[in-house]
């Protein structure tokens, strides 16, 4: 059984912990929604619950695919079915294997938990059948490339756990990744102790790993400044110059493949309008953002992808250029003007959210909308935006190397409530491309998709950040596009 979890006074002394004997602390400006890890859509913190349980894949960034973990190979045998062999010589930190069952419970956990907010990452799997102890087949409902991608981020939890305990089992979980929980306090912090002799560890990996949960950037570059952290998460540009004079830290830099965007749901009024739609596409001075704002450290898009990610085409521009009076036209021609619109931003989930939402808002009344802006608690705006409560949002997707995913999580009928958006002409691009095999016709009908919703306009996208970490000296550690922080990517000199 895992180790019991730490009592307050305990786990505030570790909080005060430095990098003796391995121990360091990440700042991170993500919540953590609680003990249950198919209850989170947060790619950093779903990363965290993997490092823990261990998924089938993880994503190598060296080689930017998805690459075998718990599995040992995952192979199309058909155009519906996929083989599943999982690793014979990993076990859990009991030291109990890690079987089919517990992929065949994992998967109907992410489906059918009244809490999970995973589904969509098990929606092309219409069954999974157990072969033997260590194989499976799982069955799609339609030709699905990109399964390997889906696969990295399940939790495979122990079904004798769960069956002992129910959803007890969340709070003492005995996974077979790299880290095991040490503490979890919502809302505060979470603490994972290494477990020295599984593979994928080395000597210079922390032996604990404090992540620690600091939402305003001043108070992660103090603490960063104090030795309280020693990786501190999304530095803002104004305060890059500080990191960079620290004498004990420095700051390092990864291009991200988080698509920033504004979301208007074509179920409300007015975004039923394509023009209203549009109005907004053009009103944003995206180009003077981006320099007065972010210093420059951002990549603009031409629709939900940039380079490096796949469908990416550097020929493609997208059709709505900064111009406010077309905006203002847009609007007039649909008897718009003045039509009133609440704006919805997270504070201090992104780099200078409210900032940059402030800054949009007289843009958008420049076009002819009169705007509301709201800024609610980001936990709150989350799971509002996750159960399709918000029309207009500005708003983050993170983890699109491959952005098949996403773009059918948001833009695909019935693919998430986040945005209620239907296009049968996109639809059948999306199902076309995550069916295609044969990487250069995928990659062909990925491009031709990416153009048509960027055309329709059932979000502006806007730009990729480029993010700054904070990291202490002695510590080597590359922050990752995807915006994970994995125990076996840290080394401590």
């Amino acid at each position: 059984m895992a180790a019991a979890l730490m009592t307050g006074a305990s786990s505030a002394a570790l909080l005060a912990q430095d990098m003796t004997d391995k121990r360091i602390s990440v700042a991170i400006t993500e919540t953590i929604a609680g003990y249950n890890p198919y209850g989170d859509a947060v790619v950093l913190v779903g990363s965290i619950w993997c490092q823990v349980y261990g998924c089938l894949m993880r994503y190598d960034f060296d080689t930017g695919r998805p690459i075998p973990y718990l599995a040992e190979s995952v192979e199309p045998e058909t155009d519906l079915t996929w083989i599943v062999k999982l690793r014979p010589d990993w076990t859990r930190h009991n030291g109990e294997p890690v079987l089919a069952e517990d992929v065949v419970h994992s998967i109907d956990r992410v489906k059918n938990d009244p809490a999970s907010a995973q589904g969509f990452i098990v929606q092309p799997i219409q069954s999974i059948e157990v072969v033997d102890d260590l194989t499976l087949r799982i069955t799609t409902d339609e030709p699905i490339a990109t399964l390997r991608d889906n696969l990295t981020l399940i939790h495979i939890t122990s079904k004798k756990q769960f069956d002992e305990l129910g959803e007890q089992s969340y709070r003492e979980p005995v996974g077979a990744g790299p880290y095991r929980l040490a503490d979890l306090s919502i809302g505060s912090h979470m603490v994972l102790e290494r477990i020295d002799d599984h593979p994928m560890i080395s000597p210079t990996n922390p032996k604990q790993i404090v992540f620690r949960i600091m939402a305003e950037p001043e108070a992660r570059v103090t603490a960063l400044a104090n030795g309280e952290v020693q990786i501190a998460q999304g530095i803002p540009p104004q305060l890059v110059d500080r990191v960079e004079q620290l004498p004990n830290a420095y700051a390092a830099f990864a291009n991200s493949v988080e698509m920033m965007f504004l979301a208007m749901n074509p179920s409300t009024a007015p975004w039923d309008v394509p023009e209203a739609r549009q109005a907004v596409a053009h009103a944003i001075n995206r180009e003077a953002i981006v320099r007065v704002l972010l210093g420059g450290r951002a990549t603009l898009l031409d629709g939900p992808v940039g380079p490096g990610q796949f469908g990416y085409d550097a020929a493609f521009r997208t059709p709505y250029d900064y111009d406010p009076v077309k905006a203002r036209a847009l609007l007039e021609s649909k008897g718009l003007l003045g039509v009133e619109v609440e704006f919805f931003t997270p504070v201090g989930r992104y780099t200078l959210d409210r900032q940059i939402a402030e800054a949009m808002v007289p843009m958008l009344e420049e076009a002819g909308f009169k705007v509301q802006l709201q800024t609610p608690e980001w936990a709150s705006l989350w799971s509002n935006v996750q159960a399709g409560g918000v029309p207009f949002y500005y708003m983050g997707r993170g983890q699109m190397l491959d952005p098949s995913r996403a773009l059918r999580q948001y833009f695909e009928t019935d693919g998430s409530p986040r945005l209620d958006y239907s296009n049968p002409e996109l639809d059948a691009l999306l199902r076309a491309e995550r069916g295609e095999f044969d990487t250069e016709k995928r990659y062909d009908l990925m491009r031709q998709a990416i153009a048509e919703v960027t055309q329709d306009a059932p979000a502006a996208f806007l730009w990729l950040h480029q993010m700054a970490w904070g990291v202490a000296d002695g510590v080597d550690y590359t922050p990752r596009q995807a915006d994970r922080v994995d125990g076996w990517d840290i080394h401590i000199r």
